[in-house]
This record gives structure tokens, C-alpha cells and sequence, in this order.
């Protein structure tokens, strides 16, 4: 039987190698949208609102929205391919931009969260871009893929927060609200992403994965992977708990760390703007840095050692960093250390996770159950969001990072799960 030139291995090797640099190209502009708007989210909420306790609404309204969008973006996916998926999922972030600064131009609060639960829609976009890295990828070769494109946002990711006070200067130069300049930045990295997905993520990779998988013989494919549901859904919550973990705490710490810049007069006291955003977009930055920095590292690993082994060990390094925020809640050196560990923590355990996630599911239910794993975690961390904004209005930084060990004790006494 003659092998179609399309579905030839080193053809599909090739397309493979040139999905993962698109992918990782849009990460890029997707880390600069995401670093220059989501340290911005908690600041602008409790700005708005006068209240402190209500700033995690704001994170709880992004997640909320990616939660809300990755369900419908992976059926699209799974019935017209990876591209327009993605591509919708933009457009969205770019209309919950606009709506943003408008709400921080006529002050309205609810306007505001309805703005960020669109951007959320991108938020939905990077996700399922590191579940389109393994389409093609083969099985000893997930990780590093998926670690790779997760690695890109690292760039545009640690670029984004820096973007902050340069932002609000050129925003205030011409005429934007305060805390919105940055989002000068984000629309032009958003656009560059659609037009980039749009035109350049040719042929689609699932659509070409699930084409393969109705020939396998011919496609020279190895066999067809079984589904192990329970070490899915493992996965599934092993993703989730990391990222309630690394979101309660990340919300919170703009408004933390804004608590500390004004002496504690709290986050709503009328103070220089910059001297916050300095503060804060140099924590997120090491945060960032930590969630995508080492991120092929943690691929590799999962690769190798295993991906249950790989998740354990972020479990790890998210306790170590939850430990010193509560320790040290009011030292600013102190939080970006404990910003930059939950960042690696998470990488690993979402990396390691996200592999498990799609080797234990058969390709033809795989867009589903991503889709179901994006909206989990999402879902999950905007609850975690409100919870953890009242935590820090009532008790403090220092026990809100204590609450958070539950979920790493969790992940870690479920993880025999994983390998069955």
C-alpha cells in the first residue's frame, strides 16, 4: 500500500517542527497580552470598586472566561481544526481589551469584569496552544513539544509586566485612563497573534492528527494509544489544583504588594502610581519567568522520568514557595521569591500533567477532555480568585499561602492515580 506524500513520516515531521515554531511564535505575542494585562486586572478592580476585598474579581472574571470559552473552542477545534479555533478565541481577548479601558475611562466596575472575562477568551487561546504542540508530536517526544511552546510565552511573558510603567507613561501621554497604558501593548501583541494563527498555522495540525489516525498503516503510526480514564482525570485534577494554587496567590499579590509599596494604607490610597507598578511588574516578571522559563526542562524530565514523577516534583517546589510567603509576607524580596517558585511549580505540574493528559486519551476524544481540563482549571482558579481576595482582606497574605497547601497535600497523596 502506497503512503500518501502528505502523511509521509518525515513530512509530517516536517509539519510538525513548523506547527511548533508558529505556536511558539504566538506564545510569544500571547505572553506580552497576558504579562501587560493581568498585573494590571487586580489593581484596576480594586481601584474601581474602593475595595480591596473585591480585587479578586477581577482574576476570578479572566479565569472565569477562559473557563467559559475552552469547552466551545476545543469542539470547534475537534470540527474545523486548531486555527480557527484559535483565532476566535483572539478576537475575543481583543474586544475585552477595548471594553477594559473603556470601564477604567467611565469607571465602571461590573463594565470592567465584563472586559477581563473576554480577555479570558485569549487566556483560553495560550492553553489550548500547548495541546495543539502534541497533535503530531510522537508519544517520546510530547513533553519537550508541549515544554517548548509553553517556553515561548516566557519571553513576551517576562516582557509584559516590564511594559508596565513604560505603558503608563505613554498611556498617560495620550489620554488614557490610569492603569491602562499597558494595554497599548496588549492590542498590538493580540493582533499579531490572529493574523499570525490565522495565516501561517497551515495544514492544522489536528485536522492532519485525526486524518492520520483513520490510516494509520499508511501513515506508518504507531498503534493507537488506550484510553486510561483515571489517570486522565488525575491529570485532570493535578492541573487544576496547581493552578487554583498558583492563581489565588498570584491575584492577590499586585494588591499585597501595593499594601506594602503606600505603608500600609491599603490598596485603594491615592499614591505615585509608577513606584506600584514598578514593584509589582517586576515581581510578575520573575513569576512569569518562573511559570515559563524552564518549562522545556520540565518536558524533558516528564519525558524521561515520567510524567506522574515530574508532577510530584512540582508539588514540591509549589510547597516551598507557598512556605516562604508565609513566612515572610512582608518582605518584597521575599514574595518575588515565593512568586518566582510558584511560577516553576506550576510549570512542572502543568507541563507533566498536560502530557499525561493527552498520552492516557485517545485521539479522538482528546479535544474534549482538554477542553473539559482548561475549563476545570479555570473554573476552579476563579473560585479561588474570590476566596483568596477575601482571605486577604480578613486574615493576610501569610495564611492565604497556608490555605493553598491543601491542594498541593492533594495532588501529591492522589498521585498513585496517575500510573494505573
Amino acid at each position: 500500500m502506497s503512503v500518501p506524500a502528505d502523511l509521509a513520516p518525515d513530512t509530517i515531521a516536517r509539519i510538525q517542527t513548523r506547527t511548533v515554531r508558529v505556536l511558539a511564535a504566538g506564545q510569544v505575542l500571547g505572553g506580552v497580552a497576558f504579562g501587560a494585562t493581568v498585573s494590571l486586572g487586580a489593581l484596576l478592580a480594586a481601584d474601581l470598586s474602593g475595595q480591596a476585598s473585591l480585587s479578586g474579581l477581577a482574576t476570578a472574571a479572566g479565569t472565569l472566561g477562559a473557563a467559559l470559552c475552552a469547552i466551545p473552542l476545543a469542539q470547534l477545534a475537534g470540527v474545523r481544526g486548531r486555527r480557527f479555533a484559535l483565532s476566535v478565541g483572539n478576537a475575543l481577548a481583543l474586544v475585552g481589551i477595548i471594553v477594559v479601558v473603556l470601564a477604567a475611562a467611565v469607571r465602571e466596575f461590573p463594565l470592567l469584569l465584563v472586559g477581563i472575562l473576554l480577555i479570558g477568551a485569549g487566556n483560553a487561546v495560550n492553553l489550548q496552544s500547548r495541546f495543539a504542540a502534541t497533535d503530531l508530536a510522537p508519544r517520546e517526544r510530547r513533553g519537550r513539544a508541549l515544554g517548548t511552546v509553553v517556553w515561548a510565552t516566557t519571553v513576551g511573558g517576562v516582557l509584559g509586566p516590564l511594559m508596565l510603567t513604560p505603558g503608563e507613561l505613554l498611556g498617560g501621554l495620550v489620554g488614557m485612563p490610569p492603569l491602562t497604558g499597558a494595554y497599548l501593548f496588549a492590542v498590538v501583541a493580540q493582533s499579531a497573534m490572529f493574523v499570525l494563527f490565522l495565516v501561517a498555522l497551515r495544514p492544522d495540525p489536528l485536522l492532519l492528527a485525526q486524518r492520520i489516525a483513520r490510516a494509520p498503516v499508511a501513515s506508518d503510526a504507531p498503534a493507537p494509544e488506550a484510553d486510561r480514564p483515571i489517570a486522565a482525570r488525575y491529570a485532570v485534577f493535578a492541573i487544576a489544583s496547581s493552578h487554583i494554587v498558583m492563581a489565588s496567590v498570584m491575584a492577590m499579590t499586585p494588591v499585597h504588594l501595593a499594601h506594602l509599596a503606600h505603608g500600609g494604607h491599603g490598596a485603594g490610597h491615592q499614591g505615585d502610581t509608577t513606584e506600584v507598578t514598578l514593584l509589582v511588574g517586576v515581581t510578575l516578571a520573575l513569576h512569569v519567568l518562573g511559570m515559563y522559563g524552564a518549562s522545556p526542562l520540565f518536558g524533558v524530565l516528564a519525558d524521561r522520568i515520567g510524567r506522574v514523577a515530574t508532577v510530584l516534583g512540582g508539588q514540591a517546589i509549589l510547597a516551598a514557595s507557598l512556605v516562604t510567603a508565609a513566612l515572610w509576607p512582608g518582605e518584597p524580596a521575599a514574595v518575588m521569591v515565593a512568586l518566582f517558585l510558584l511560577g516553576l511549580g506550576w510549570s512542572a505540574s502543568t507541563v507533566a500533567g498536560s502530557a499525561l493528559l493527552t498520552e492516557s486519551t485517545p485521539i479522538g476524544q482528546r479535544p474534549r477532555r482538554q477542553g473539559f481540563s482548561d475549563t476545570a482549571m479555570m473554573a476552579a482558579a476563579a473560585v479561588g480568585a474570590v476566596l483568596a481576595g477575601v482571605v486577604l482582606g480578613e486574615w493576610g497574605y501569610g495564611p492565604l499561602a497556608l490555605l493553598a497547601l491543601v491542594f498541593v497535600a492533594a495532588a501529591t497523596v492522589l498521585s498513585p492515580l496517575g500510573r494505573r
